[in-house]
C-alpha cells in the first residue's frame, strides 16, 4: 500500500470515528454541555463528509487512484455513518428501524459485490446514480439530528433530520432493490 494524500486523508476520516464518538459522551462526563457537543460532532461529521468528496477530487486530479483507495474509500463512509447511526439511536434521535435499514443495505451490497466481483460481473453492480443520491441524503440527515438544535432560529434540525433521515432509508431500500435486481439478472457465472 502506498500511502498518498487521497489515501491520508481517508485513514483521516476512519480516525476521527471515535472521537466523533467520544465528543457526543462529553456531556456525560462533564467535558462540554449537551450543545457544544452536538455543535463539535456535526463539525467533526461534516469534515469528514467535505474530506470524503475532496479525497476523490484529489485522487483523480493528482492522479492517485489506486485499488487500495477505491476499497478503503467506501469503508470510511460506511464505517462513519453506522457509527453516526448507532449514537443517534441510543441518543434516542432516530429509530432502530432506520439504521437498521441503512446499515443492513450496505452489508447486504457490499456482500453482493463480493459475490459478483468474484463471477467476474462486478460491473453489474457498479454505484448509480440512486446511491449517490443515497448517500448524499443520508449525509444531509445525519448533521441535521447530530445538531438536533434550531438552525439560524428557523429550522427545527431535529424534525428536517428526521424527514431527511427516513427519506434517507427509503432512498436505500430503492437502491438495494436496484442492486438487487442488477445483479439477479446477470447470466449465472
Amino acid at each position: 500500500m502506498q500511502l498518498n494524500i487521497p489515501i491520508i486523508l481517508t485513514w483521516l476520516r476512519i480516525a476521527a470515528i471515535p472521537l466523533f464518538v467520544a465528543v457526543l459522551y462529553f456531556p456525560a462526563w462533564g467535558l462540554l454541555s449537551a450543545q457544544q457537543a452536538n455543535i463539535a460532532a456535526t463539525a467533526i461529521f461534516v469534515a469528514a463528509a467535505v474530506t470524503d468528496w475532496f479525497d476523490g477530487y484529489l485522487a483523480r486530479k493528482l492522479n492517485q487512484t489506486s485499488a487500495f483507495g477505491a476499497f478503503l474509500d467506501p469503508v470510511a463512509d460506511k464505517l462513519m455513518v453506522a457509527a453516526a447511526l448507532i449514537v443517534l439511536v441510543e441518543l434516542g434521535r432516530t429509530e432502530a428501524a432506520v439504521a437498521l435499514i441503512i446499515v443492513g443495505r450496505e452489508i447486504t451490497i457490499s456482500a453482493l459485490r463480493e459475490w459478483m466481483a468474484q463471477l467476474g460481473q462486478s460491473k453489474s453492480v457498479a454505484v448509480s446514480m440512486i446511491g449517490k443520491i443515497k448517500t448524499v441524503a443520508q449525509l444531509v440527515a445525519i448533521p441535521f439530528l447530530l445538531y438536533n438544535d434550531m438552525l439560524f432560529g428557523v429550522i427545527d434540525c431535529r424534525v428536517a433530520g428526521t424527514i431527511f433521515i427516513w427519506v434517507a432509508a427509503g432512498l436505500t431500500l430503492w437502491s438495494m432493490v436496484y442492486y438487487l435486481k442488477a445483479a439477479f439478472q446477470q447470466p449465472a457465472g
